[in-house]
């Protein structure tokens, strides 16, 4: 199963850290998901529909799954708001990271297979604390990450249950999902995700 798109990784002040994915071409037609952490390690999933959340629920873990309206769009020229009940968040897209500089020079083909994203494993655990691009999801699922382009994220302002969310921080600690967490730095990362499940190998 593939899923193309972005995601984009924030911290903050107030040390709530948030997971943007959207999903333009996935199983599951256009669609966005939202993985919340708090500062105290409350993890929350906010999701549009149930067969979503039941699909992320089986590879991510979480102590909370909201199922409500996800709407990911564009903020002028260099912007993105994320709108749920739950989340308002507004983030400004800077240019190239020096990491997006060095992946944009191979070959999309290349940077989408599960082989370049197990060659480029060992470089990301030591190089993005937190950052696996390979590993073995819940439900015996494993997965690849393979990124194709990284901007950095300059700014962000939100609420997240009412709460302001300060002002833009580095997304420390590595949130607590699942296998891989989003680089300290925040960012948004347009990338194939394959996950391949029990039985499919």
């Amino acid at each position: 199963m593939r899923f193309r798109g972005d995601i984009a990784g924030v911290g903050s002040t107030s040390g709530v850290r948030i997971v943007i994915g959207r999903w333009p071409s996935s199983p599951f037609g256009d669609v966005a998901d939202v993985m919340v952490e708090t500062a105290a390690g409350h993890r929350v999933l906010l999701a549009p529909d149930p067969a979503l959340a039941d699909f992320v629920a089986a590879t991510y873990h979480f102590d909370e799954i909201r199922i409500e309206p996800v709407s990911v769009g564009p903020l002028g020229d260099h912007g993105r708001q994320v709108t749920s009940p739950s989340l308002r968040l507004r983030i400004t897209v800077g240019g190239p990271t020096l990491l997006g500089r060095l992946i944009a020079v191979v070959p999309r083909r290349w940077a989408e297979s599960p082989t370049w994203c197990a060659l480029t494993d060992p470089i990301a655990r030591v190089a993005l604390r937190g950052v696996r691009t390979r590993g073995t999801a819940g439900g015996g699922r494993r997965e690849w990450y393979g990124a194709t382009r990284v901007r950095g994220i300059t700014a962000m302002s939100g609420s997240f249950d009412g709460a302001d969310l300060g002002r833009l921080a580095p997304v420390d600690p590595p949130c607590r999902f699942g296998f891989s967490s989003t680089p300290a730095r925040p960012s948004v990362t347009e990338v194939c995700t394959t996950i391949e499940l029990p039985g499919d190998g």
